[in-house]
């Protein structure tokens, strides 16, 4: 029996997200050591196929990172979209809109923010935000919020249709190991930072927003969902890590070929030496 891809393993088909574990191994590497000789062969390849797309120019790959807080989305960015050169690489971080940008469409600031042809895109939090958001605090009304998922939908439909392919990833985390996340950065005065009272309103709702997540990601599941348990860190990139090398495998970007003669631009290129 074929051995099943990362993406088969970790796809969500059917949501539960009592019935997810955070804390989970359920594919890959089951030791820090090992994901990280993994990452490291993954990173080499990760860079080539990414060079590839890039000089090809035609398509463009989005990665989405949703997640509750201390998930690990900028880890990922960090850690994963950093192990390719950084000049095919456009990313966007999705917060609170502004008051300029609630004056557009929610999917406005969205549409500015989709990678090029030939780049890799990565969303630190995404046009999700606004149905979670929004069901939680009821800004929204249940038709409202249907008929975004209904935009949702479209919108993505559209992102395949003209050459971007989603690579859509719910950084699954518990609630126990964000206590510890968020200690850590009140704990360590380089951590301070990161750390935002508003952190302790959001996860007083996380039942909340675990519905909210469950109905965002049943509704919107058109372009599949990645389940990445996120408790550990190390197994978190790497699955991420994995989930995006199946894509561009898959993807297959070809170098394209040269517009011009080789051996004529030799000729001139020897012809031409100034120092001779």
């Amino acid at each position: 029996m074929a051995k099943k891809s990362v993406r088969e393993v970790l796809r969500l088909d059917e949501v539960d997200l009592s019935a997810l574990d955070p804390g989970s191994r359920p594919v890959g590497p089951k030791s820090k050591k090992e994901a990280a000789e993994d990452l490291a062969a993954t990173g080499t390849e990760l860079d080539e196929l990414q060079e590839a797309l890039y000089a090809e120019n035609t398509r463009s790959v989005l990665l989405v990172l949703q997640g509750m807080d201390t998930s690990g989305k900028g880890g990922v960015v960090r850690h994963v979209v950093g192990l390719v050169n950084p000049q095919g690489v456009h990313i966007a971080s999705f917060k609170k809109p502004t008051a300029a940008e609630l004056e557009h469409h929610y999917l406005w600031r969205i549409r500015n923010a989709l990678p090029e042809k030939g780049r890799i895109g990565a969303f630190d939090r995404s046009h999700y935000e606004d149905v979670l958001v929004p069901k939680v605090e009821r800004l929204l009304s249940a038709a409202e919020l249907r008929g975004r998922y209904k935009e949702i939908n479209a919108f993505e439909r559209e992102l395949a249709d003209t050459g971007v392919t989603l690579v859509k990833c719910f950084l699954h985390i518990s609630p126990e190991v964000q206590k510890e996340r968020l200690l850590a950065r009140l704990d360590d005065p380089r951590k301070n930072w990161k750390y935002n009272p508003a952190d302790i309103d959001v996860r007083s709702k996380w039942s909340k927003y675990q519905e909210a997540y469950t109905q965002a990601l049943r509704n919107c599941s058109e372009t599949p969902w990645y389940f990445v348990p996120s408790d550990r860190k190390w197994y978190r990139n790497w699955a991420v890590s994995r989930l995006l090398l199946e894509t561009l495998r898959e993807m297959d970007p070809k170098f394209p070929e040269p517009a011009y003669d080789l051996e004529a631009e030799k000729a001139r290129l020897v012809s031409n030496d100034p120092l001779r």
